[in-house]
């Protein structure tokens, strides 16, 4: 969630302790369809998607957008990061206005358990607070997703509201950008 002339998308590479933070390559395209094919990733978005439909739909880069960073451990796609603007129809909002970036991520099932959403989320947070100084950064998940609420206290992101959407009981909360200390 770039707006043009805000901030140059991609931005150079990111790098972190143990992974980088990158823009989409044809090479992960792959990692991508198992993200969106695997039942244990997408059971707190909504289930898992056909594999031969991403296969046919999945484009030869995907996620080359604004606001969409590959995770990548040793050069290999582990997941993803995500900043897309909250649609003014959903409920939770910060601002009158509505539009707040809100954070996303994915991880392969083989990523979990060792820090990595952690650790790229901190540097993707980190990424934003330059590029938006300001700008709040908000974040939902289903309540009955215990990994996703625990990362996001540790994000710094702090609840706003509960409610019901997509038949679930969503957790909303939001995390106030600061310029970094350079």
């Amino acid at each position: 969630m770039i707006e043009p002339g805000t901030s140059a998308w991609p931005p150079a590479p990111i790098p972190t302790e143990r992974l980088v933070l990158r823009a989409s390559e044809a090479r992960d395209r792959a990692a991508f369809i198992e993200l969106f094919a695997s039942p244990d990733v997408g059971t707190y978005i909504g289930g898992a998607q056909p594999r031969e439909e991403l296969e046919r739909a999945v484009p030869e880069v995907p996620g080359r957008r604004p606001g969409c960073f590959v995770v990548a451990l040793d050069g290999r796609m582990i997941g993803m990061i995500t900043f897309d603007p909250r649609g003014v129809e959903r409920r939770g909002h910060v601002r009158p206005v509505a539009g707040e970036a809100e954070l996303g991520y994915l991880f392969l099932r083989e990523a979990w358990g060792h820090g990595y959403a952690l650790e790229a989320c901190t540097a993707a947070l980190g990424w934003f607070a330059d590029a938006r100084p300001g700008e709040p950064v908000v974040l939902s998940t289903q309540t009955a997703n215990g990994r996703a609420m625990r990362l996001a206290e540790k994000l710094g992101f702090t609840e706003v509201e509960r409610f019901e959407e997509y038949g679930s009981d969503q957790w909303f909360g939001v995390r106030h950008s600061a310029t970094r200390a350079g």
